[in-house]
Protein backbone atom coordinates (compact mmCIF):
# COMPACT_ATOMS: atom_id res chain seq x y z
CA UNK A 1 0.00 0.00 0.00
CA UNK A 2 1.04 3.30 -0.10
CA UNK A 3 0.80 7.08 1.16
CA UNK A 4 -1.09 9.66 -1.44
CA UNK A 5 -0.91 13.24 -0.97
CA UNK A 6 -3.18 15.34 0.01
CA UNK A 7 -4.79 17.93 -1.74
CA UNK A 8 -4.94 21.25 0.18
CA UNK A 9 -7.75 24.45 0.30
CA UNK A 10 -7.31 26.07 -3.17
CA UNK A 11 -7.14 22.87 -5.26
CA UNK A 12 -9.79 22.79 -7.12
CA UNK A 13 -10.21 19.28 -7.32
CA UNK A 14 -11.81 19.78 -3.68
CA UNK A 15 -14.33 21.90 -5.16
CA UNK A 16 -15.84 19.15 -7.50
CA UNK A 17 -18.28 16.57 -6.91
CA UNK A 18 -17.26 12.98 -7.45
CA UNK A 19 -18.32 10.02 -9.53
CA UNK A 20 -20.87 7.27 -8.02
CA UNK A 21 -18.29 4.10 -8.20
CA UNK A 22 -20.30 1.88 -10.74
CA UNK A 23 -17.58 -1.39 -10.18
CA UNK A 24 -15.76 -2.43 -7.09
CA UNK A 25 -12.48 -3.69 -8.69
CA UNK A 26 -9.04 -3.98 -7.02
CA UNK A 27 -7.97 -0.27 -7.87
CA UNK A 28 -10.98 0.65 -5.63
CA UNK A 29 -9.46 -1.88 -2.37
CA UNK A 30 -6.33 -0.49 -3.33
CA UNK A 31 -7.67 2.75 -3.06
CA UNK A 32 -9.46 2.38 0.17
CA UNK A 33 -6.46 0.74 1.66
CA UNK A 34 -4.34 3.78 0.82
CA UNK A 35 -6.62 6.12 2.06
CA UNK A 36 -6.58 4.47 5.49
CA UNK A 37 -2.77 4.33 5.44
CA UNK A 38 -2.64 8.09 4.69
CA UNK A 39 -5.27 9.01 7.02
CA UNK A 40 -3.56 6.93 9.67
CA UNK A 41 -0.40 8.85 9.06
CA UNK A 42 -1.94 12.51 9.07
CA UNK A 43 -3.57 11.50 12.29
CA UNK A 44 -7.10 12.02 11.16
CA UNK A 45 -10.26 10.76 11.68
CA UNK A 46 -11.77 10.65 8.31
CA UNK A 47 -10.68 10.77 4.49
CA UNK A 48 -12.60 10.96 1.38
CA UNK A 49 -11.17 10.00 -2.26
CA UNK A 50 -11.25 13.79 -3.51
CA UNK A 51 -8.73 14.91 -0.79
CA UNK A 52 -5.91 12.61 -2.54
CA UNK A 53 -6.81 14.22 -5.89
CA UNK A 54 -9.81 11.25 -6.85
CA UNK A 55 -12.62 12.49 -7.66
CA UNK A 56 -14.59 8.93 -6.31
CA UNK A 57 -17.36 8.33 -3.81
CA UNK A 58 -15.08 7.32 -1.74
CA UNK A 59 -14.88 7.44 2.08
CA UNK A 60 -12.54 6.02 5.19
CA UNK A 61 -13.10 6.52 8.47
CA UNK A 62 -12.02 5.43 12.12
CA UNK A 63 -13.39 7.50 15.00
CA UNK A 64 -11.64 4.76 17.36
CA UNK A 65 -14.03 1.92 16.70
CA UNK A 66 -11.73 0.50 13.96
CA UNK A 67 -11.86 1.74 9.88
CA UNK A 68 -14.66 1.79 8.39
CA UNK A 69 -14.80 1.72 4.40
CA UNK A 70 -17.92 3.58 2.75
CA UNK A 71 -18.27 3.36 -1.31
CA UNK A 72 -21.00 5.93 -2.65
CA UNK A 73 -22.10 6.53 1.06
CA UNK A 74 -25.66 8.53 1.29
CA UNK A 75 -27.07 9.95 4.09
CA UNK A 76 -30.53 8.80 4.38
CA UNK A 77 -31.71 10.15 7.69
CA UNK A 78 -30.63 12.40 10.40
CA UNK A 79 -31.87 13.97 13.49
CA UNK A 80 -31.20 16.70 16.04
CA UNK A 81 -28.63 19.14 16.34
CA UNK A 82 -25.05 19.65 17.16
CA UNK A 83 -22.42 22.26 17.15
CA UNK A 84 -19.05 21.25 17.66
CA UNK A 85 -15.27 22.16 16.17
CA UNK A 86 -14.17 20.86 13.37
CA UNK A 87 -10.81 20.37 11.20
CA UNK A 88 -9.83 18.73 8.45
CA UNK A 89 -6.51 17.55 6.81
CA UNK A 90 -6.72 19.20 3.50
CA UNK A 91 -7.24 23.07 5.29
CA UNK A 92 -4.09 22.37 7.99
CA UNK A 93 -4.10 25.17 10.85
CA UNK A 94 -8.02 26.29 10.57
CA UNK A 95 -10.83 24.83 12.64
CA UNK A 96 -14.06 26.24 13.76
CA UNK A 97 -17.46 25.47 14.87
CA UNK A 98 -19.83 23.85 13.05
CA UNK A 99 -23.35 22.55 13.08
CA UNK A 100 -24.44 19.53 12.14
CA UNK A 101 -27.33 16.92 12.75
CA UNK A 102 -26.72 14.95 16.11
CA UNK A 103 -27.47 11.37 14.45
CA UNK A 104 -26.99 10.14 10.86
CA UNK A 105 -27.76 6.81 9.09
CA UNK A 106 -26.11 6.56 6.31
CA UNK A 107 -26.43 4.00 3.26
CA UNK A 108 -23.55 3.07 1.16
CA UNK A 109 -21.67 -0.05 -0.45
CA UNK A 110 -18.72 -2.19 1.44
CA UNK A 111 -15.92 -3.34 0.00
CA UNK A 112 -17.79 -6.45 -1.81
CA UNK A 113 -20.49 -4.37 -2.97
CA UNK A 114 -22.99 -5.43 -0.43
CA UNK A 115 -25.23 -2.70 0.80
CA UNK A 116 -25.19 -1.41 4.58
CA UNK A 117 -26.92 0.82 6.73
CA UNK A 118 -24.44 2.44 9.90
CA UNK A 119 -26.07 4.77 11.93
CA UNK A 120 -23.71 6.86 13.93
CA UNK A 121 -24.32 9.86 16.95
CA UNK A 122 -21.06 11.92 18.18
CA UNK A 123 -18.35 11.94 16.32
CA UNK A 124 -18.84 9.16 14.16
CA UNK A 125 -22.09 11.36 12.84
CA UNK A 126 -19.56 14.87 12.04
CA UNK A 127 -17.55 12.51 10.19
CA UNK A 128 -19.48 11.04 8.42
CA UNK A 129 -21.33 14.20 7.53
CA UNK A 130 -18.03 15.47 6.66
CA UNK A 131 -16.78 13.15 4.60
CA UNK A 132 -19.62 13.09 2.30
CA UNK A 133 -20.07 16.87 2.41
CA UNK A 134 -16.02 16.22 0.77
CA UNK A 135 -17.64 14.02 -2.14
CA UNK A 136 -19.65 17.04 -3.49
CA UNK A 137 -17.09 19.52 -3.19
CA UNK A 138 -17.88 21.25 0.54
CA UNK A 139 -15.83 22.33 2.94
CA UNK A 140 -16.23 22.55 6.64
CA UNK A 141 -14.54 26.25 6.13
CA UNK A 142 -17.86 26.70 4.07
CA UNK A 143 -19.88 25.93 7.18
CA UNK A 144 -18.16 27.22 9.82
CA UNK A 145 -20.26 29.41 12.25
CA UNK A 146 -17.56 30.52 14.40
CA UNK A 147 -13.79 30.62 13.77
CA UNK A 148 -11.48 30.10 16.29
CA UNK A 149 -8.46 32.35 16.14
CA UNK A 150 -5.20 31.11 15.72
Amino acid sequence: MAIRQLRFKGDPILRKKSREVTKIDDRIKILLEDMLETMYKEEGVGLAAPQVGILRRVVVIDVGDGPIKLINPEIIEEDGEKIDEEGCLSVPGESGKVKRPAMVKVKYLDENGEEQIIEGTGLLARALCHEIDHLNGILFIDKIIEADEE
